[in-house]
């Protein structure tokens, strides 16, 4: 085990055993001489003596070598290796003592990696990144990273001084994992980043794909975190998460962008002046008890190093944005949402991740996480890198995300992010050579397809109470169908209705004395709408890039859009399908959402907005309270068109119904003209009452309509409608009513 002393560098040493740098440092017995070697490699030390942690009479001093801050000694009076420890004296004439990271065998086994090289793993999140855990009952640090095609990896730190060769790993088999353990017990938060050499030579600093906890940008360094300390106090929701059907229940979200839902100050000023996990806490779920939402969405919280994506373009899938805060703070604010009974659902997305030089982008040299390719690994609108589904590791490292937060910070559901982009081969692509057929020579991305069909199959086992939702703005066939209906079903809980939300709006946009020329816009949805289980959102990508805020998309002037907005919204929560709603719509905000900002909270000092909000939060309860509007949303006993035709007067009128007999009437009026005794046929002759009135003044409405509609309107044996009996109902000017069964 002597060196050759013709060497002069510490990285001539490493030259002869990169992958297993264990083999050169540390204690090692010498077969020939029956005697131990002894080497340390430590920048700051003066001297080193070596003391036996059995027998700690025996102490042993260490030589220098001829290459600068090199260790060795022979002991010739041991044969076996004995478990020791350093007094290091540095340069200052400080004396510690600590343990040789060198001289500990791998704290996880290379046969642990067996179903992570497989495809299969879920749990990847236990094995690779840093670990606070204790190895030959020794507490410290471990640190294990996937670097398939590296020369050699160190990790490089705070604690070592940021020194590209004091912490040198070895690498595990033929796992591609490196893996060395710090015996130390390190600051909770300390920095690190893994310095990887390439095949040609090169150096790349990269961030841990798997670290729990990250620097706040512009940095870029990973930090250490204990993952399993936070103590949660959310079983009561758990359990009722378990026993409900969320097809069969009323779902209402709230999309927030948590950096601008509200500030400390504009961005102007301190892009920084953010609440904190904690804050929201305080702060957000009031609010949303308040307005009655059954969960919130949030837009990624997956750390990512540009603002202005919104959390879209991710750095760092196990890590939680340190905007606002460390992970536990985190898991206390979704706890707290859990205690006042609201779902937290979180967007994900494993679609594509950028090319930032610190991250996944060529992580050892190679294409590690996206395709070599170009064309399949590269995303030509977004500038950003396509992950390389057919890789097996690339679908445990994502898998194991999944799972990671679900099981780690209790979420109760994704929303998977450009889900089309990850099924078409030619998502972005305009001409033929831009992208590379299937090996049928289809569009279908299969292996992407095969990664989502696996994916919600795991979860759904594992966690059979957790929701999955696809953002799939194409005809993709049976994107919410169980994987048995389709060899190309996905599997997701529920599905998107961009086709909702685009055809809605644009009717919206109409001047009411041409919207009958449109009236297809509003019954062509459910055309379709039995294909799949829909979630009927008013997302933020309808209130960016100039498109305007929704209140804006509204025809005619400002108290004609602010009718029809509460016109809109009373028809979002009548048709069948779950909701969503972009944080500022609830107060009617103008101004297009700007992610540097705080909605425009001044709004709620003025009665209309105040108005819109109230009318969504009555919306929400009487969503929750009414079983017909949710129960059978997705079943064709749960809809029945009364009067699909009437273009003429730009009215629609349907009936919803429960599985337990409730029927509630559903009319609207998309015109300023008001419908006085406008007659509708009804399923039955029972009693009706009016339950909703966008015209009533606690909406900011005339209240006329409804001291003209009686208090129970009785059906009569008149067919009307293809309906047995009939009823007459005003119906105000861009007004929505609501009549149930009594």
């Amino acid at each position: 085990m002597a060196l050759s002393y013709c060497l002069h560098s510490i990285n001539q040493v490493l030259e002869q055993n990169k992958k297993n740098p264990h083999s050169l440092f540390g204690m090692h017995k010498n077969t020939e001489t029956q005697s131990l070697t002894v080497r340390i490699f430590c920048p700051e030390a003066e001297s080193i003596e070596l003391v036996n942690i059995e027998n700690p009479d025996k102490i042993y001093k260490l030589n220098k070598t001829n290459i600068f801050e090199l260790f060795e000694l022979e002991i010739k009076d041991e044969d076996q290796i004995f478990s020791y420890k350093l007094n290091i004296t540095d340069y200052q004439g400080k004396t510690y003592t600590k343990y040789d990271p060198y001289s500990f065998l791998p704290s996880i086994d290379s046969s642990e990696f067996y179903y992570f090289n497989e495809g299969t793993e879920n749990k990847l999140y236990e094995k690779l990144g840093s670990h606070y855990k204790e190895c030959m009952g020794i507490s410290g640090v471990s640190f294990t990273v996937w670097a398939p095609e590296a020369a050699s990896v160190s990790l490089i730190a705070d604690f070592n001084n940021w020194h590209k060769t004091v912490h040198c790993m070895r690498a595990l088999g033929s796992s591609g994992i490196w893996e060395i353990f710090i015996p130390e017990e390190l600051a909770e938060g300390s920095l690190y980043k893994f310095r990887i050499e390439t095949k040609d030579g090169r150096f790349l600093d990269k961030a841990d794909p798997m670290a729990f906890y990250a620097e706040l940008r512009p940095n870029t360094s990973s930090r250490t975190w204990k993952r399993n300390k936070y103590e949660w106090n959310d079983q009561n929701w758990l359990t009722k998460r378990k026993n409900t059907n969320w097809h069969k229940s009323p779902v209402s979200i709230y999309e927030i962008h948590l950096g601008s839902w509200k500030r400390k100050a504009h961005a102007e000023e301190d892009e920084n002046a953010v609440l904190s996990y904690i804050e929201y806490a305080d702060q957000l779920i009031p609010y949303i008890q308040k307005m009655g939402f059954t969960h919130v969405e949030f837009m990624p919280l997956t750390e990512f190093p540009f603002d202005g994506s919104w959390g879209y373009q991710v750095s760092g899938y196990y890590a939680p944005t340190a905007r606002f805060g460390n992970p536990d703070e985190l898991k206390y604010l979704i706890d707290k949402f859990h205690q006042a009974g609201i779902g937290v659902l979180l967007d994900w997305v494993p679609a594509h991740f950028p090319k930032d030089a610190f991250g996944l982008a060529n992580f050892d040299g190679s294409a590690v996480y996206e395709h070599g390719n170009s064309i399949q690994g590269e995303h030509p609108q977004w500038g950003t890198l396509i992950f390389n589904y057919g890789r097996t590791e690339v679908q445990s490292f994502l898998n194991s995300n999944a799972f990671y937060w679900i099981e780690e910070f209790h979420i109760d559901g994704l929303r998977v992010d450009a889900v089309s982009s990850m099924v078409h081969l030619n998502y972005g692509r305009e001409e033929t050579g831009d992208w590379i057929p299937n090996k049928y020579g289809g569009v279908e991305n299969l292996e992407a397809v095969d990664f989502l069909r696996k994916l919600n199959k795991n979860i759904h086992l594992e966690f059979p109470d957790i929701i999955t939702m696809a953002e799939e703005a194409t005809d993709w066939p049976c994107v919410s169908k169980p994987l048995e209906y389709h060899d190309l079903a996905l599997g997701f809980d529920f599905k998107w209705d961009m086709g909702w939300m685009h055809d809605t709006l644009k009717y919206m946009k109409i001047d009411p004395l041409f919207r009958k020329g449109s009236h297809d816009k509003i019954t062509f949805s459910m055309a379709y709408f039995y294909n799949e289980s829909f979630i009927l959102p008013l997302s933020h990508d309808e209130v960016v890039h100039l498109k305007g805020s929704i209140i804006n998309k509204m025809s005619g002037d400002y108290m004609s859009r602010f009718q029809q907005l509460k016109l809109l919204y009373a028809y979002q929560y009548a048709h069948p399908g779950k909701k969503l709603l972009f944080m500022g719509a609830e107060m009617a905000q103008e101004s297009e959402w700007a992610y540097k900002n705080s909605l425009d909270w001044f709004r709620l000092d003025y009665k209309e907005p105040q108005a819109i909000q109230k009318t969504l939060t009555d919306l929400n309860n009487l969503y929750k309270q009414e079983k017909a509007l949710s129960d059978q949303d997705f079943d064709l006993n749960g809809f029945q068109w009364i009067n699909p035709s009437d273009a003429d007067n730009s009215v629609y009128s349907f009936v919803r119904k429960s599985s337990s007999g409730e029927n509630i009437i559903c009319l609207f009026n998309f015109t300023p003209v008001p419908r006085y005794n406008y007659l509708i046929g009804c399923p039955t002759d029972e009693q009706y009452t009016e339950i909703f009135n966008s015209d009533w003044e606690i909406y900011a409405g005339s209240g006329k309509v409804l001291n003209n509609n009686p208090a129970n309107l009785i059906g009569k044996w008149i067919s009307h409608d293809n309906q047995p009996h009939s009823i007459c109902v005003n119906i105000p000017a861009f007004g929505a009513v609501f009549l149930r069964n009594i």
